[in-house]
């Protein structure tokens, strides 16, 4: 066998063992925050679970219930248990108008690059932190807002950094 079959050969192996494990990469989760936070995380556009359970399970974070509102969108009500007790102060700090736990970050434009809710105006959708207990950085975890900056007309929930989402609403 000539050198250069080798180099081809091992080259071509090398190509597939990289295409092999960015593909598992992909659908494993092992991407920006979800693998780094210790998340959970479907890392396929799939409900992470608990996500895709029926609302009314479990105890609800403040008042905060799964509730699909726009049965249209594809994006399922959060199973009540789903939604921790740490959305609570982000729900009011966005019906407040803030301020919010990272105000660089918390209120920002959400583009929706990964298309797993519906596709709106660019400045429709808001992204806010939801804290994570024990974490010295923001985390996974994120409600997203779409419509009125302080009264938005639809809530989503993500604990997977934008893998996959979840409606509810907040109380009151």
């Amino acid at each position: 066998m000539t050198r250069s079959r080798v180099v081809s050969g091992a080259a071509l192996a090398l190509l597939a063992a990289l295409l092999v494990w960015l593909a598992l990469g992909r659908v494993g989760g092992e991407g920006d925050a979800p693998g780094a936070t210790g998340e959970p995380s479907a890392g396929t556009g799939e409900p992470s679970a608990g996500m895709d359970e029926p609302a009314g399970e479990g105890a609800p974070a403040g008042g905060a219930r799964g509730t699909d509102t726009r049965a249209w969108d594809d994006v399922d009500a959060c199973a009540d248990a789903v939604l921790p007790p740490e959305l609570e102060p982000v729900v009011d700090d966005i019906e407040d108008g803030g301020p919010y736990a990272y105000p660089d970050r918390d209120g920002s434009t959400f583009r929706n690059q990964e298309g797993f809710l519906p596709q709106e105006e660019r400045g429709y959708y808001r992204e806010f932190t939801v804290q994570t207990p024990g974490l010295s950085h923001r985390g996974a975890k994120r409600v997203v807002t779409g419509g009125d900056e302080v009264d938005p007309e639809v809530w989503y929930y993500t604990d997977d950094h934008y893998e996959s989402f979840c409606e509810f609403a907040p109380a009151g």
